[in-house]
């Protein structure tokens, strides 16, 4: 049946998880199209590589498609969607593509409120340099890599699971992995974290009754779940009751070394080329999985040395100066749940201590700054400078009460930062270089458009456009 689905046209093609099955897909042979209004990296390297990318949503395009796969970004009056049913064109989710990818392999899904890219691809590393070959996909791409997907000839498919709509319930794993559970998302479960928690113990129970799930000592969410899992379980983090603990952390700037601690193990000493705690309790899954798939210490402690990292997490991009001398470090990171950005601060006082930080922060979806408007005002005093972007929609409505100017104006009642306000990234650029000392750490996060922010400092410092 299989070598009778030869077209498949990808609707939202340019997204980090649809590009990623495509190009899987597209190396396995069969012919991908599909449509993006935006053109990426992403659809570039599909464009290279043999796929037709059309730019427009038009009824036309799904013509000839044997099958089509939508993103959960994609509204259902879109033209090709409508189009697709009068054709009786079969319309698959995307989860439900991954989950039959996943068919054909041994599944490691990874799940989890916030680590999801970094495990997923910190796993994929390990399992590489221990010659294991697998296929994989990341919601992210890798650095030095203009993808986040790959297809390996080995059995194993390592796959970031995504709770966020549900489907991480369409996939079959062997192996699974829940980093945390955390209160983000939760519209799409009527606004109740039981709805939350219940869904990620169903998706425990998609692992086959000799399945493993592997989840976090420290998240008390996770914990208080676990008797319900049903399945074998294996707890790792800094507790001494993990059956997998990390033990003698040390930062070293821009790299963390570890030790790690298990029953019929001698301890396993890591250096990770990255800072944060974090950081470090993900690359524990690693360990985990690769410790149950049989790799060898060796090949687990080689694969986590060479991790080169995910781009936009804690991305650093160096040491930048002014034409007036002022130097700074620049710092990239997809981070938008107070969690998150908590982690990254404090990996950043970790690897730069003493230093000042500016933080240029856009919040994503009005519902989501609503909903955690008060952990967002904590989190975010605890800057030495903010600049703040408009709320990045992400297709949603205007909140009232839910934007930016009212957030700095909550964030000011604590006196503890004086929060910028700025209408868009150029004026966020005048303003950064406006209040820029000399020694700052300029931290960039959000998952909305404030990534442009990156290249247009770089850029203009590069050819001297600011000195103010």
């Amino acid at each position: 049946m299989q070598n009778k689905i030869r077209k498949i046209h990808f609707i939202g093609i340019g997204g980090s998880g649809m590009s990623g099955i495509a190009e899987v897909l597209l190396n396995q042979g069969f012919s991908i199209q599909g449509t993006d209004i935006e053109e990426s990296i992403a659809t570039k390297r599909l464009i290279n590589q043999g796929a037709k990318i059309f730019t427009d949503h038009h009824a036309d395009n799904v013509i000839g498609a044997d099958v089509c796969v939508v993103s959960s970004a994609i509204k259902i009056d879109n033209p090709e969607i409508i189009n697709a049913k009068k054709l009786k064109i079969p319309i698959v989710p995307r989860a439900s593509m991954l989950g039959e990818l996943m068919r054909f392999k041994q599944g490691v899904a990874v799940a989890g409120s916030h680590g999801k890219t970094t495990t997923t691809s910190m796993i994929s590393s390990v399992l590489a340099c221990a010659g294991l070959d697998p296929t994989y996909v990341l919601g992210g791409r890798l650095m030095g890599a203009e993808t986040g997907a790959r297809l390996g000839k080995g059995e194993y498919l390592v796959v970031e699971a995504d709770e966020s709509d549900g489907s991480f319930l369409d996939l079959t794993p062997v192996l699974g992995v829940i980093t945390n559970i955390d209160n983000d998302h939760l519209a799409f479960y009527d606004n109740n974290i039981e709805k939350l928690r219940s869904a990620f113990i169903s998706f425990v129970h998609k692992l086959p009754f000799y399945g493993t799930v592997f989840s976090s000592s420290g998240d008390d969410t996770v914990r208080a779940l676990v008797p319900e899992f049903g399945r074998k379980t294996i707890l790792v983090g800094e507790k001494e009751e993990s059956d997998i603990q990390v033990i003698n952390i040390k930062s070293d700037v821009l790299r963390t070394k570890f030790s790690v601690r298990q029953n019929d193990y001698n301890d396993l000493e890591i250096i990770l080329p990255m800072p944060g705690k974090h950081n470090v309790i993900n690359s524990l899954f690693a360990v985990a999985i690769a410790r149950e798939l049989g790799v060898v210490d060796e090949s687990i402690k080689k694969g986590l040395l060479k991790y080169k990292g995910v781009e936009r997490r804690f991305q650093y991009h160096g040491v930048f100066s002014t034409n007036s001398g002022k130097e700074f470090k620049l710092i990239d990171d997809y981070g938008h749940h107070p969690t998150e950005i908590k982690v990254t601060l404090e990996a950043c006082k970790e690897a730069f201590p003493n230093q000042k930080i500016l933080l240029v922060f856009q919040p994503h979806r009005y519902s989501r700054t609503r909903d955690l408007f008060e952990e967002f005002i904590k989190v975010l005093s605890e800057v030495n400078s903010l600049i703040l972007l408009p709320v990045y929609p992400a297709g949603e409505d205007e909140i009232i009460g839910a934007d930016s100017k009212t957030l700095a104006r909550s964030i000011r009642i604590l006196k503890k930062v004086n929060p910028f306000v700025v209408s868009n990234e150029i004026e966020a650029m005048d303003m950064i270089f406006s209040i820029l000392d000399s020694g700052d750490i300029l931290l960039l996060m959000g998952a909305g458009s404030v990534s442009r922010l990156t290249n247009l400092i770089k850029n203009e410092v590069e050819r001297g456009g600011y000195d103010k």
